[in-house]
This record gives structure tokens, sequence and C-alpha cells, in this order.
């Protein structure tokens, strides 16, 4: 009887620590992380003037997307650490990941699609559109304000569809920029960091 009691506990508490792990969010999103971002890529804006059709222009904002990951993952771990969130085998972060990556891939595998087709102008709408996406999904297992960072993006998407070509890499520097920098502050004072 003893060990059917125990058994039954165990099976309670087992439930009650997977049903706690689905339900919490992924908090170890890095605000000041997001502000250093959002520098790089005014810088990148900078750099590479309007959109067109030549690999230099390409070539920066993909050193850009390099550069972004970078900061994102290391200053990602650096709050996880600091503030005890696991990065590994935790529901939220798995669930944050896998709507957050199939949208970052579609931007991958379009990418050569709009430069051989001769669209490379139209990349901003493009990417602010998919990373919006990223971050409207994946935000969903994180703090409320991700996934209204996700929509600013998509909406500056809708604005970059619409615009002049010309336009694309202020716009860029406005998402990508100003959009990280504005929200990554929101995060770094209410979510600690």
């Amino acid at each position: 009887m003893a060990d059917s009691i125990q058994a039954h506990a165990a099976d309670t508490l087992r439930y009650i620590r997977d049903t706690m792990s689905r339900a919490t969010e992924f908090t170890a999103l890095p605000g000041w992380g997001g502000v250093a971002i959002g520098t790089t890529a005014v810088a990148a804006a900078l750099v590479s003037g309007p959109p067109d059709d030549t690999v230099r222009w390409i070539g920066v904002w993909l050193v850009e997307a390099a550069v972004a990951a970078a900061i994102g993952l290391a200053t990602t771990i650096r709050k996880a650490r600091r503030t005890g969130t696991p990065m590994s085998s935790t529901a939220p972060a798995f669930r944050f990941a896998l709507g957050y990556a199939p949208p970052l891939v579609a931007g991958m595998i379009l990418t050569p699609v709009f430069a051989a087709l001769g669209l490379a102008a139209r990349l901003p709408g493009c990417w602010l559109l998919l990373y919006g996406t990223a971050l409207a999904s994946g935000g969903a297992y994180t703090v409320r304000v991700v996934p209204l960072m996700g929509l600013s993006f998509m909406a500056l998407a809708v604005v970059a569809f619409a615009a002049p070509a010309a336009w694309g890499h202020w716009l860029l520097a406005l998402g990508f920029g100003g959009l990280h920098i504005g929200f990554g502050v929101v995060i770094a004072r209410r979510y600690g960091g």
C-alpha cells in the first residue's frame, strides 16, 4: 500500500513539474543585447546605403545578421546564467526556438532567390516580415512585449513593400535598429536585462 501511495505521489509530482514547465515563459531574452543589435543595424544601414542588386549590399546585411546572431546568442546565454534560467531541456526555451527558427530559415532560403531574380531591393520587406513572424510566433512563449515587437516588425514590412525601394536601408535601420533598441530598453528595464 505504501509503495502504491509513493508511486502515485511521484507520478503526481512529475505531472505538476511537466505542467509548470509548459506554462512558464522563456525569459532569457536579453534587452541590452537587443540594444546592441539595434546599434549594429543602424551602422549597417549607413554602410550599405540604398538596396541594390550588388553582392556588396547583400553582403553587408548578411554580415550584420551574423553579428546580430552572435550578440543575441552571447547575451541570451549570459542573461540565462545570471538569472538561473536553464537553456537546454526546458519546454519554454524549446518552444521558443521551434516558433522562432522556421521563419528565419525561410528568410535564408528566400534571400538568394530574391537576389537571383533581381529583387534584392525588396529584401528589406522580406527580412522585416520574416523576422517579425519569427518574433511573433516564438514570442508566444516569452514575455508579452516580444510578440508585440514581432507585430511591429511585420507592420514595418508592409511599409517596406509599399515604399520606394531606395528607402530600404532606412526601413531596415528603423526595424532592426530602432525597434531592437526601443523594445530592448523595455525588456531590460521590465524583465531584468
